[in-house]
């Protein structure tokens, strides 16, 4: 689910984090796109993708493992057999759980990936002298400038964007298809039904915690350059000198992305739960 969600949102999401650092310099989707390109070449689109990918794998493994216990844990709280269907509200509670879980591991490899995605942005701007090009190299610089703990920078408001987020996520998804069961089981639904659940839910998350994603952008890549301000800090400085639109700054290739990666996150992750529990059952 992971890798589908990554294989399909990179260009967009490349595109979402160089706009939210830099917003000056882009003035709008297309010609972020068009810079990128001249600059950089396609592969600029694809820069942080290992760790985008070590990321994305990572976090939605801890994700539904943890979506599981947590429904559990929700069952127990309301009282009702661990057999019981939750209802949508229910899911989205346990999704919402689950996410303060993922986001210890999501938080240091949405660093790199966050930091190699804008570090053309960084030398054009003179924040710093010299890129570094490659994970290894941003792995380095991270233990040589701030030690292993730096890699959790931006740890607070990765949590502020987790854990309401995957309510929205997971509630909109659930919702969405129960939508489409009218009456029928879930498990039952086609590719189609739960491609167009999982780009709701996602819409969902990204509407509801964007400007915190837009500070935590901030925070990771900035702080290159030096001791960058806390979650507050980041987020008053950005209002006070650039306004409040500044931290909606790449939402139109956020929304796209959200469509179509969590559409194929979730219809990935469906398929290749349903294949592995077929083989399980044949033994």
């Amino acid at each position: 689910g992971g890798t589908a969600c990554v294989v399909t949102g990179q260009p967009f999401d490349t595109a979402k984090v160089k706009m939210q650092t830099f917003p000056n310099m882009y003035k709008g989707l297309v010609d972020c796109f068009v810079k990128t390109y001249k600059q950089v070449g396609f592969r600029g689109f694809y820069k942080g993708t290992t760790p985008a990918l070590l990321a994305n794998i990572a976090e939605n493994s801890v994700l539904f493992m943890c979506y599981g216990f947590c429904q559990q844990i929700v069952r127990r709280i309301v009282g009702v057999d661990r057999k019981t269907k939750l209802s949508d509200l229910q899911n989205a509670a346990a999704g919402s759980f689950a996410s303060a879980f993922a986001t210890l591991v999501l938080c240091p490899t949405e660093l790199v990936k966050c930091r190699l995605q804008a570090m053309h942005e960084m030398q054009l701007s003179g924040k710093i002298i010299q890129g570094h090009n490659t994970v290894w190299s941003v792995v380095k610089g991270v233990i040589q400038n701030d030690g292993p703990l730096g890699f959790y920078r931006g740890l607070s408001s990765t949590l502020l964007r987790e854990v309401p987020g995957y309510f929205f996520f997971f509630g909109g998804y659930e919702l969405s298809r129960t939508f489409f069961a009218s009456g029928r089981s879930k498990d039952d639904l086609g590719p189609i039904p739960l491609l167009l659940s999982g780009g709701f839910g996602g819409s969902c998350l990204w509407i509801a915690v964007y400007p915190v994603d837009c500070v935590k952008s901030r925070i990771q890549v900035l702080s290159m350059a030096g001791k960058q301000a806390g979650f507050m800090g980041t987020f008053v400085t950005v209002v006070r000198t650039e306004g409040v639109l500044a931290l909606y700054s790449g939402l139109t290739p956020t929304m796209i992305r959200a469509f179509l990666a969590n559409g194929a996150l979730f219809l990935a992750y469906e398929y290749s739960r349903k294949l592995m529990m077929k083989q399980i059952d044949s033994y």
